[in-house]
This record gives structure tokens, C-alpha cells and sequence, in this order.
């Protein structure tokens, strides 16, 4: 029985339903990215360098085998699709940058909580006749 307890209260932690959620919305920030390289960014640049689909750019290694008598494929083409590897590497470099940019700002909060939240620095060593003179002061002021 302890070891179910150990794992509720580690599934219970707030890391672990931080990183789940985590997990989901970076998972659907990847789709939104795919989504924008994919139908916004990269058409365009089609469209720049001649009408080209990147989806459509393929190295052909071996043709597709079908059937001459019903026309259906009975082995698939084995292609290199260099132009979704293309789209494939846009979405991570956008994904990547955007990270980067979440972890700079989340760093540089940090430092600046760091700096406020910094003790002052301890008064140096004093004498015994400073020790008294401040716990006179500091009364005097009550």
C-alpha cells in the first residue's frame, strides 16, 4: 500500500501536472506553427520561386509497382520528400526560436527577483562599544 501512496502523491505533485500541462500546450503551439508554415508561410515562397508546392518536391528512388490489369498501386514509390522535410524544418526552427525567446524572458524575471530579493549585505564586525551604542540608538528611537 505504500507504494500506491508514494505514486499519488509524486502524480500529485504540482511539477508533474505543470509538466503535463506543458507537454499540451506545447503540443498544440506545434500544430499552430505547423498550420503557419504550412498554409501561410510556405505557399507564399512557392509562389516566389516559380509556383513550386513544397509538399510536391520529391526525389523518386523506385518507381511504384500496379497492376496493368485494374490500375491499382500494389507497392508504394520509395521517394526522399525533401519538401515536407523542408516544411518539417521551418516549423522547428520557429518552434525553437519561440522557445528560446520564452526561456530568455523567464531568465531575465528570475535575475530581476534575484537582485530585489537580495539581502543586504551584513553590517561589518563591529566593536563592543558600537554594539551598545546601536542598541542605545535603536531604543531611543522607540
Amino acid at each position: 500500500m505504500s507504494m500506491l501512496k508514494e505514486f499519488k502523491d509524486f502524480a500529485m505533485k504540482g511539477n508533474v501536472i505543470d509538466l503535463a500541462v506543458g507537454i499540451i500546450i506545447g503540443a498544440a503551439f506545434g500544430k499552430i506553427v505547423s498550420s503557419v508554415v504550412n498554409d501561410v508561410i510556405m505557399p507564399p515562397i512557392g509562389l516566389m520561386v516559380g509556383g513550386i508546392n513544397f509538399t510536391d518536391i520529391k526525389i523518386i528512388m523506385k518507381d511504384a509497382i500496379t497492376d496493368p490489369a485494374t490500375g491499382k498501386v500494389i507497392k508504394e514509390a520509395v521517394t526522399l520528400k525533401i519538401g515536407s522535410f523542408l516544411q518539417t524544418l521551418v516549423d522547428f526552427t520557429i518552434v525553437a526560436f519561440s522557445v528560446f525567446l520564452m526561456v530568455k524572458g523567464l531568465n531575465s524575471l528570475s535575475k530581476k527577483k534575484e537582485a530585489e530579493a537580495a539581502p543586504p549585505p551584513p553590517p561589518p564586525t563591529a566593536t563592543k562599544d558600537q554594539e551598545l551604542l546601536t542598541e542605545i540608538r535603536d531604543l531611543l528611537k522607540k
